[in-house]
């Protein structure tokens, strides 16, 4: 069965974005490389600070598009959950 992830990365200056994909490291390490231009390229979002498994893409997406309709408030609550201090959860995945 494919897995796939909902993802919050969040970078220096507290800017956040909400993401799905069904490879998270390999996701994770293009935000870090900038290798798909945009949002997270352009404003350095590459710390991941959150993320959730699913057993089904739909699923992935389902949560994705709902937290993303949420405040920020409500979504740095939910990274606090999981990940108090705000570490970067991909720290050592990759050699840089």
């Amino acid at each position: 069965m494919a897995k796939a992830y909902v993802y919050i990365l969040g970078n220096k200056g507290g800017m956040l974005y909400v993401g799905v994909t069904n490879v998270l490291e390999r996701r994770v390490y293009e935000h870090k490389t900038k290798t798909v231009p945009g949002y997270t390229s352009k404003y350095s979002i590459n710390l991941l600070w959150y993320f959730e498994e699913f057993n089904h893409i739909l699923d992935a997406i389902a949560a994705e598009k709902q937290i993303k309709g949420w405040l920020r408030k409500k979504k740095l609550a939910l990274i606090r959950e999981q990940n108090p201090e705000f570490k970067d959860l991909s720290q050592g995945w990759y050699e840089m």
